[in-house]
C-alpha cells in the first residue's frame, strides 16, 4: 500500500472528512470532529507512516508482532500506533487499523453522538 492509497481507505471512511490543522505536511482524518488517523506527507527517515488509534492492550500486541507498527509518533503512546506504510504490516491489516481507529473514537462518544454516528449513510 502506497501513501495515496491508504489516504484514499481513510477518506472512504463513513462520514470521514480530511484537513491540515498542522500544516501543510500532515494530512488529519476525523470523524464527527473527532481524529481518528493522521499522516505525514513528507518522509521521515525515507519512511511514509500512518498515526491510528489503537485499544491500549492491542497497540502493545501489535508492537511485539510488526516492525512497522510502533509507539505513536507526536501522540499518546499508550493510544496511538504509528504504521510505516510500506513495511512488513500488509494492506489488509492497515485497513483494519483504520477501521479500528474509527470504532475507538466512535466507542469513546457520547451515545447521542453514536446514534448520529451511525445513522449518517455511507456516501
Amino acid at each position: 500500500m502506497n501513501i495515496e492509497e491508504v489516504r484514499e481507505a481513510c477518506i472512504s471512511i463513513k462520514g470521514a472528512t480530511e484537513s491540515f490543522p498542522f500544516g501543510d505536511d500532515t494530512l488529519v482524518y476525523k470523524v464527527m470532529d473527532k481524529m481518528f488517523a493522521y499522516m505525514g506527507l513528507e518522509s521521515r527517515d525515507g519512511e511514509f507512516w500512518l498515526n491510528v488509534k489503537c485499544d491500549p492492550e492491542k497497540a502493545i500486541e501489535l508492537r511485539e508482532h510488526y516492525n512497522g507498527i510502533r509507539p505513536g509518533y507526536h501522540s499518546n503512546k499508550k493510544y496511538w500506533n504509528t504504521i510505516v506504510i510500506e513495511s512488513d504490516v500488509s494492506d489488509a491489516l492497515i485497513k483494519e487499523l483504520i477501521q479500528h481507529s474509527v470504532d475507538e473514537v466512535i466507542r469513546k462518544l457520547p451515545k447521542v453522538k453514536q446514534a448520529e454516528y451511525n445513522n449518517l449513510s455511507n456516501i
